[in-house]
């Protein structure tokens, strides 16, 4: 943490007149070891004036999104590298992986879509980086194109948790869906209690979808409209499709929380595998804690700190 404190902090006090935004988003080049970061600097006074719950501010938000993402370490979600908070200026910043890519809807395919080939490859980063979520009890809660970079190497990365939440068990209901209105499941529109994990493979399956086609599968006039058209109206898909994406997408799209296919089910689908194979499995860092302790015999008290 020294090297940016000492280097990153004086750079920003000189522009720090010139903020505006309670959240800024930047590019910065450490000059210690020479890498690009991504910064993402928060006023903290407005954050603690911006309600968003009664009980919330805005702070709450950002501090929940630094416990989320200092849990993870994985090869498709955006890795957090350091937090700094400066108690001598009015300033919150995370420190983040930057992804020198591409965002994951600019390619090559059929007009407005990026075309199966890539919407396979991409989808299967995306399915690995969620169970990873999902298996750490974590919800995103906004899956969708924008929350997704393309690193050079053509990997997928997913960003944004600054709506997730963690649970300390598998149940995962929830009442609030602050995620964006085309990827919300038809179970959030209603109003009613929901399954988060749930809610997350039906916004895989809007993605795959806008990848494939380059449009949402339910869009209206209006936030009712579009609501009204999730919950009621029936999927549509083109008569060329091959058959397995459709099969796929009706599964992911499918209205009844309880028959839609599970992350799971979607890892083990004939199109997903394609001439791949198996998509690879990442346990989460405490679960493989736990696995090496039962394979040596031991029990290890000690704390673990993940800095990954």
């Amino acid at each position: 943490m020294f090297f940016f404190l000492l280097f990153f902090t004086a750079y920003w006090k000189c522009f720090i007149t010139f903020l505006v935004l309670h959240v800024l988003q930047v590019l910065y080049r450490s000059l210690v070891d020479g890498q690009h970061y991504a910064i993402k600097a928060f006023h903290k006074s407005h954050l603690l004036k911006l309600r968003v719950a009664p009980s919330e501010t805005a702070m709450t938000d950002v501090l929940r999104e630094v416990h989320i993402m200092k849990m993870l370490h994985h090869p498709n979600i955006v890795n957090l590298i350091e937090v700094i908070d400066d108690p001598d200026i009015d300033h919150f910043y995370m420190v983040l992986e930057y992804v020198e890519g591409k965002w994951v809807c600019e390619g090559s395919g059929p007009p407005g879509g990026i075309g199966e080939c890539t919407a396979r490859k991409y989808l299967r980063d995306i399915v690995s980086g969620l169970m990873y979520l999902h298996a750490h009890n974590i919800v995103h809660g906004d899956i969708k194109p924008d929350n997704l970079l393309v690193s050079r190497n053509g990997t997928v990365k997913i960003g944004d948790f600054s709506v997730s939440q963690v649970f300390e068990d598998e149940n995962d209901e929830l009442r609030r869906s602050p995620g964006t209105p085309v990827f919300t499941a038809p179970e959030c529109c209603l109003g009613l209690t929901y399954r988060g994990r749930a809610a997350d493979t039906w916004a895989v399956g809007v993605t795959l979808y806008c990848l494939v086609l380059g449009q949402y599968p339910f869009l209206g006039d209006t936030l009712q409209d579009t609501y009204d058209k999730i919950v009621n109206n029936p999927l549509v898909l083109p008569d060329d499709m091959t058959p397995q994406l459709k099969n796929l997408l009706e599964g992911l799209l499918c209205k009844d929380p309880n028959m839609r296919l599970t992350l799971e089910a979607v890892a083990e689908h004939t199109w997903v595998i394609g001439d791949d194979g198996s998509i690879p499995q990442y346990s989460c860092w405490c679960k493989r804690k736990s696995l090496r302790e039962e394979s040596n015999g031991t029990k290890d008290d000690s704390s673990i700190t993940h800095s990954d």
